[in-house]
């Protein structure tokens, strides 16, 4: 079983207590209401799917129940690194 580390909890749990929420660090368009049909369903649906490292976002949903951000390896699935999402408390 994968182990991560809640950089929130400073604890290293088990993966089932946690839940993986999508890539990392995608930015919202500014105006989204302005932008072309095609322009915005590739905002929406399209993420990258890379072979090696990764930046993804998790939640810890049977602890602390915050968001946060870690590096995984797609290829080894080890987690790399954690960290808190910036501006986050």
């Amino acid at each position: 079983m994968l182990h991560i580390h809640c950089p929130h909890c400073q604890e290293l749990r088990d993966e089932a207590e946690f839940r993986y929420a999508g890539q990392a660090q995608i930015v919202r368009p500014a105006n989204p209401d302005s932008l072309e049909d095609e322009a915005f369903g590739t905002y929406l649906y399209f993420r990258k799917n890379p072979r090696g490292p990764h930046e993804e976002m998790w939640l810890h949903a049977a602890g602390c129940r915050k968001y946060f951000n870690a590096k995984r390896d797609t290829l080894s699935y080890e987690i790399l690194e954690t960290s808190p999402i910036k501006g986050q408390p």
